[in-house]
């Protein structure tokens, strides 16, 4: 459940503040400033992982912000990702501890599977014959004792499916606390949402505003007239009613933005709320999901052979 709206507490007890910034594709050189910014703005929580390949430059702003007294490391929420190339289990201690080095600190607050695919140890890019044949069980045997340890307080996944996490929950010795995956008014989740809560799994929204500055995603997500009806109304940006919009429905929210103005005005979203002849107008969103996961699929390599078999035809 959400204080205010202001964290929400997961299946290991702990409460996980319910707007993190976002850091994919913040650029090396303004990831570190956005961080800065939206720490001193009220921000307790910063969404990382190890693809975005600004970690280091994040921990050294964090070191900063922790000798300087602004704030202390038991105050933030930090959360990485374990990539693609790291799922055999031998890699993935590994992979968390370089994350740990980069980032400066000795635990994570919560570190995910972020994507259920796999790919050659040491590949870049998303060439197809990179692709593995995946074995969640097994990866998630080695992230139960990153749980274990002390280095990871909570685990989780992205992009997972109601199926995927299904059969995830089946054979899990520690559930996974969390599924991070695309939820914005276009993309709403609604059966992926309901099947979390009644597993006592956290829903969090990455793309809450639909990655307007995504060069090689078509967003109109901000433009709905929905989104721009309600913003008038509530003397809002569309962006602040989308976010709202996530809490309400009871998820967390992951905006990315590098911009100060921006940061701080996607965290004004906890005094106001959308009121309920408002809020249903939801309802009426055409949905369309952006992010397809294309790159793992393929007729030969990899396990999928279908971008509906990725996600076991929620598209």
């Amino acid at each position: 459940m959400a204080n205010e709206n202001g964290y929400f507490e997961l299946n290991t007890g702990a409460k996980m503040p319910s707007v993190g910034l976002g850091t994919w594709q913040a650029d090396p050189g303004a990831v570190g400033n956005a961080v800065d910014v939206a720490i001193k703005a009220g921000y307790r929580h910063i969404d990382c992982a190890r693809l975005y390949l600004n970690e280091k430059e994040i921990g050294f702003v964090l070191k900063k912000l922790f000798e300087d007294g602004v704030v202390k490391r038991e105050d933030l929420w930090i959360t990485s990702k374990l990539w693609c190339t790291d799922l055999a289990p031998k890699d993935v201690p590994e992979a968390l501890d370089n994350t740990l080095q980069d980032l400066q600190i000795d635990y994570v607050d919560l570190y995910l599977i972020h994507w259920p695919a796999r790919m050659k140890k040491g590949s870049v890019g998303f060439n197809p014959e990179n692709l593995l044949p995946l074995d969640i069980p097994s990866t998630w045997r080695a992230m139960e004792a990153l749980y274990d340890s002390g280095k990871a307080r909570a685990i989780g996944v992205c992009n997972f499916s109601t199926k995927k996490l299904g059969d995830l929950l089946e054979i899990a010795r520690v559930p996974p606390a969390v599924n991070q995956v695309e939820c914005h008014p276009s993309w709403q989740q609604q059966k992926l949402h309901a099947f979390c809560k009644s597993k006592g799994v956290h829903l969090s929204g990455y793309s809450p505003l639909g990655s307007p500055g995504t060069r090689w995603i078509k967003s109109d997500v901000l433009r709905h007239p929905v989104l721009k009806t309600v913003a008038e109304k509530l003397g809002k940006t569309p962006a602040q009613v989308a976010l709202r919009w996530g809490l309400q429905m009871g998820h967390s929210v992951l905006p990315k933005s590098t911009n100060e103005a921006r940061i701080k005005e996607n965290f004004d979203i906890f005094d106001w709320s959308i009121s309920e002849d408002l809020f249903v107008k939801f309802s009426e969103i055409e949905q369309a999901r952006l992010i397809r996961g294309t790159a793992y699929v393929h007729d030969t390599f990899g396990s999928y052979r279908s971008v509906e078999e990725l996600w076991d035809g929620e598209i």
